[in-house]
């Protein structure tokens, strides 16, 4: 009998369970599934002969929508949307590459057997659990057919009436249009490819003469530099907006006193929470790369980025700054940078900070010290990414002396100070506060170098990727990202006038709001040849 018992719990489970945890309620197994009373009548209508086929199928296939369904679960509280059945594969590697360098290799083993164990006991025990529930039921067959007509008369009363329970509707065809929605999403994703081919098609500067682009910025130096998971939640969100707040004021009071102007706005990311390279390549190339699928397929083509058009000048020497990176790279040569300096080639030996290779500080002093900070040299494009405000935020870096960087071993006595994010991670506030940490840390250290190494051609773009996991951004949909560009020369500023951003490093809360894929043309537009 309590077998029994427990097989029914686990198929009413499997027709009930939502995709999202913070679904996850008790009210959500208080409703009468749509998809379980039809079943049930199936099963006892048909032949003997197929009813435990029918069950066995049906056990196998509740089993593989419970399982999406953990993974939609994932998804959500990582990226804020449902796995993609097409184009999100891939990403289930990256997942298992980023437990590893944030818990070690160990961690990576016991994350991975763990998943791969809880699948096939979850395929196998429902299974189980329908092929007994259905045994039942025909070895009751009266009951059992007068329950599945009352539970069907209940369904059809319940949904007419719209009756809830706790805002959650009693009746419920929650599996149907979780299979229906994954259908559309494939028939999306299989499309997908053919309208991107039509829109990478379109670049408005493809014939533009190389003496005719970018001709605003000649002789500057143009820096490009993402602040991982830099998002609208660390200006807006009450519980961090104070400190955040203190950190754009302070930065913006301290340029200016350096000569520097500043103006800022927001960019809409295509993703959230993750997918780094995603905003990066939207950003550079002007065309919205949403997945994966885009990414590869603009990586392999000749679409022309920022990078591209800065070097197809001849005016400037094009670099990356990419700590982040730790293996082969190929994608690199796609965005023309002439010189990648990768996690392995900037001069740092002091430890990790969980996923992160280089504390932003060293990686600024580093590209200073290799590439900006030489005499006689060409102008400089480059593409810097800062790291430190990676998820999962613990330990964090913190500021030191400038001089006393040396090869990065001052920073294995911060890494002993900080926290340990398997400790934070069970508390939701303490991520919170130190994702905070993390930025104001970025922030520091970019600011910083501009008062330390600035000069009147530099001109520097910085920028968020994306908004961070849901666990920071609790609940909040937007994609938004602040941006802002600082220079000393005026003239640099004059020509973003007529884009009304504001004035500072901190966003207006009205002010102007792109999606990131329009930065490039609207920048190239200002800069060029019809913006002088």
């Amino acid at each position: 009998m309590g077998t029994t018992v427990l097989a029914g719990a686990l198929v009413l489970f499997a027709l009930l369970v939502p995709n999202r945890l913070e679904r996850l309620g008790p009210e959500a197994f208080f409703r009468l599934p749509a998809e379980g009373i039809l079943l049930a009548g199936l099963l006892l209508a048909v032949p003997p002969r197929s009813r435990r086929l029918m069950s066995v199928a049906a056990g196998a296939l509740l089993g593989l929508l419970t399982v999406l369904k953990f993974v939609d679960m994932g998804f959500y509280s990582v990226l804020a949307r449902p796995f993609d059945l097409v184009l999100d594969w891939i990403l289930l590697d990256d997942a298992a590459e980023f437990v590893r360098e944030s818990f070690g290799r160990t961690g990576q083993v016991l994350a991975v057997v763990g998943v791969i164990v809880l699948i096939v006991a979850v395929l196998a025990l429902m299974t189980l659990a329908t092929v007994r529930v259905t045994n039942l039921m025909v070895g009751h067959r009266a009951v059992a057919t007068r329950t599945t007509l009352i539970l069907g008369t209940a369904w059809i009363t319940c949904m007419t009436l719209g009756i809830q329970i706790a805002g959650v509707p009693l009746a419920t065809k929650g599996n149907a249009d979780f299979v229906n929605n994954r259908i559309e999403q494939v028939q999306a994703g299989l499309k997908d490819g053919r309208v991107f081919e039509k829109q990478a098609a379109v670049d408005a500067f493809a014939k533009t003469p190389p003496d005719q682009l970018l001709t605003g910025l000649r002789g500057k130096d143009v820096l490009f530099t993402f602040i991982e998971s830099y998002g609208r939640v660390a200006i807006d969100d009450p519980a961090m907006a104070p400190q955040i707040d203190s950190v754009l004021k302070e930065g913006t009071n301290s340029l200016k006193a350096a000569g520097f102007q500043s103006r800022s706005a927001w960019l809409k990311s295509p993703v959230t929470g993750a997918g780094s390279w995603l905003a990066h390549s939207t950003f550079l190339s002007g065309l919205w790369i949403k997945n994966q699928q885009r990414y590869r397929s603009l990586t392999t083509s000749d679409r022309a980025t920022l990078g591209s058009y800065f070097r197809k000048t001849g005016a400037w020497r094009t670099v990356g700054i990419v700590p982040g990176v730790r293996r082969a790279w190929p994608e690199g040569k796609f965005f023309a940078l002439d010189h990648i300096y990768d996690s392995e080639h900037l001069g740092y030996n002091g430890p990790y900070f969980s996923w992160t290779p280089v504390p932003d500080q060293f990686s600024l002093e580093a590209f200073q010290r290799l590439e900006h900070g030489k005499k006689n040299r060409d102008p400089i494009m480059a593409e810097i990414i800062l790291a430190s405000s990676h998820n999962p935020w613990s330990p964090i870096a913190r500021m030191t002396d400038w001089d006393e960087l040396g090869d990065g071993s001052v920073f294995n006595q911060i890494k002993k100070e900080g926290t340990d994010p398997k400790e934070v991670w069970k508390d939701p506030e303490r991520v919170r506060t130190e994702y905070r940490h993390a930025i104001e840390y970025s922030l520091h250290s970019l600011t910083e170098w501009v008062e330390r190494y600035g000069t009147d051609d530099t001109v520097l773009v910085f920028l968020g990727d994306h908004q961070p996991v849901p666990t920071v951004t609790a609940g909040s949909t937007s994609k938004d990202v602040p941006v802002t560009i600082v220079a000393r020369d005026p003239k640099v500023l004059d020509k973003i006038a007529d884009w009304n951003w504001t004035d500072g490093l901190k966003p207006a809360e009205n002010a102007p709001t792109w999606g990131m894929d329009r930065f490039r043309d609207r920048f190239m537009t200002a800069y060029g040849p019809r913006g002088d």
